[in-house]
């Protein structure tokens, strides 16, 4: 467990040390949690940057336990100072002190911190991304079905509404423990063909036990499959997760040949999902109808529905010519 804080906040200080100088502050977390990180951080950076500031400031969650707005909220944007906001279920509130941070971490085990998120300005996704998306799914592959295993009705309706046919050519994009490899395989029949592709190890080896499928470790930004080769992409909580949605849209276009059918899908609505997480929803994020129509637009898809009761959020597009 040490080794992973160690992981994270050495990367931190190789990022930011460049750019000195600088004020690092640390928000969020469990009461407590923000001037622990702040030690453990300004211990990883090296002799020459001492002189920096990295410190904590109060988070949502204040001593007595009550939920109260970001001390992050009053600070004006400069450039010679970055935030790190922790992310937790406890003490998230409505206030703004995530959406205006540059790095957010999860914080939800203090023992295994995963970074989530780092504005381009300081570090290009491709350093970081695959590689804490792995440590943030690895720990979690082996009781992925345990916990969520009565969702497997809502991925068999959402892959009946992506319209798989007999003979294609499907593909499952971060298909985690596999829980839509099976009714792909039964849309596809014999004669078609069903490939689940992650970029996690463990969850690969809990999917080997759904069936009939090609299974491959691959990114999702880079996927080693020629153009214009698929008819029906499925992708269940994938886009929210990668570091640049556009960039994902356009590879799954990539791949997919005019007339596919592209299905974003996620078990749980939005709401549903972002309270479940202490989180409320913005209008910026890109699974917005708005926003994701652009996206999708501009990425060669034709949005053609959208749904996001609680529930269930489900997004069908066609690959334009």
């Amino acid at each position: 467990m040490p080794e992973r804080i160690a992981e994270v906040t050495a990367f931190l200080a190789d990022v930011l040390a460049p750019r000195a100088p600088l004020t690092v502050i640390v928000d969020g977390g469990d009461h407590g949690a923000a001037a622990t990180f702040a030690t453990r951080l300004a211990a990883a950076f090296p002799p020459s940057a001492r002189a920096w500031n990295v410190d904590a400031v109060l988070g949502l969650t204040g001593p007595s336990g009550s939920v109260q707005d970001s001390a992050l909220n009053v600070l004006e944007p400069a450039a010679d100072r970055v935030i790190v906001y922790l992310r937790t279920t406890r003490g998230a509130g409505t206030g703004q002190g995530e959406r205006r941070a540059q790095i957010v971490i999860d914080h939800h085990d203090p023992q295994w911190p995963v970074i989530r998120h780092v504005h381009p300005r300081l570090a290009d996704p491709a350093q970081w991304y695959l590689s804490e998306s792995q440590a943030f799914f690895a720990p979690k592959a082996a009781g992925w079905d345990k916990r969520f295993g009565d969702d497997l009705p809502a991925y068999a309706a959402a892959v009946a509404a992506a319209d798989p046919r007999p003979g294609d050519l499907a593909l499952d994009v971060g298909c985690g423990t596999g829980r839509a490899l099976p009714a792909l395989a039964a849309a596809v029949g014999p004669t078609g063909r069903v490939i689940g592709l992650d970029c996690t190890t463990e969850m690969l080896t809990e999917a080997r036990t759904r069936g009939p499928a090609a299974l491959i470790q691959a990114d999702a930004l880079r996927l080693p499959l020629a153009p214009a080769r698929v008819a029906v992409v499925f992708a269940a909580g994938l886009v929210h997760h990668l570091p640049d949605p556009a960039a994902g849209l356009a590879e799954l276009a990539r791949v997919t040949h005019p007339g596919g059918r592209l299905a974003l899908f996620h078990p749980s609505g939005r709401r549903a999902l972002a309270a479940r997480h202490g989180r409320t929803l913005s209008r910026d994020e890109p699974m917005n109808e708005d926003i994701l129509t652009t996206l999708l637009t501009k990425t060669g898809w034709t949005l053609t529905r959208y749904e996001d009761p609680d529930d269930h959020f489900l997004a069908l597009a066609v690959r334009i010519s």
